[in-house]
Order: C-alpha cells, then structure tokens, then sequence
C-alpha cells in the first residue's frame, strides 16, 4: 500500500507543470525614497517560456500593490492601473521608469539604497492555472541610473 502511496505521489508531482520555471525575472530593483514619500516604482524585466499574464503582485513592504504603464495621450503622459499584463512566450517584457513599472503604494517605511524588498509575483497561465514567484529587490538611491551598465 505505501508502494502504491508513493507512486500516486510521484505520479501527480511529475504531471504538474513547473510552472515557476516559465518566468524569468531578471535585474529586478526598487527606485529608493524620501522621508515623507509613501509610494514608489519596483522594475525588472520578465520572459516566460510560454504564453501568460502577469495577474498580480504584492510586498509586505506597502500596503497596496499594482501593475501600471504609462503611455502618451493628447500630448500628456498618463499612468494607468493594469488588471493584468501579457507576456508572450519568449519576450522580454521591460519594467521600466515611463513605462510597465510596479507601483508600490502605501510604503511602510522608507527605502534606502542596499534594502532589500520582497515582492510576489502572480501569474496565470493559458489553462486558469495560477503560480507564484517571490522576488527580492534591492533598492537603488532615489537619484541613481535606471540601470546599471554591465560590465
């Protein structure tokens, strides 16, 4: 019977999808704060081996978390609030100042240059099904480069 047990377990373990795999989050960061300020931008770039979306993220660093873009209208820049952002299978999706970018908002202390901020990534593939990434972002001094250059 536990021979059995074991089979049924390692059969339903081998049938999952290995779904964290799918998505690669490279140089992800977090733009550094003032005393007083309670929202920032996190950034990173995402590629994922198959078709998926981008459903929601959070930190225990703010109180609120969301997926934004900016993008030109009539002449004036404009943030919006994503429900979701689609990631085709093999493009790299840039999170970016003026652009796709995470706004943490509500923070609960200020963030300094070498901090470390965990966020959770949640996507949701083809099929319905749903998985998590957690990420740990350093934070960048509020006036440092958007990225830094490779060496």
């Amino acid at each position: 019977m536990h021979i059995i047990r074991s089979f049924v377990v390692a059969a339903a373990l081998a049938a999952a999808p290995c779904a964290i795999a799918q998505v690669a989050v490279m140089d992800p960061w977090v733009r550094g704060t003032v005393a007083a300020q309670t929202t920032t931008g996190a950034f990173m770039r995402l590629e994922s081996a198959s078709d998926v979306a981008l459903v929601a993220v959070s930190t225990s660093a703010a109180s609120m978390a969301e997926i934004h873009a900016m993008k030109m209208e009539g002449g004036v820049m404009r943030m919006s609030a994503l429900p979701k952002l689609d990631l085709q299978a093999g493009k790299v999706i840039a999170f970016s100042p003026g652009g796709y970018h995470l706004m943490l908002v509500g923070l609960k202390r200020p963030l300094k240059d070498g901090d470390q901020v965990p966020v959770t990534l949640t996507f949701q593939d083809k099929a319905g099904a749903r998985f998590t990434m957690d990420v740990l972002a350093p934070v960048r001094a509020l006036g440092a480069p958007a990225a830094h250059p490779k060496h």
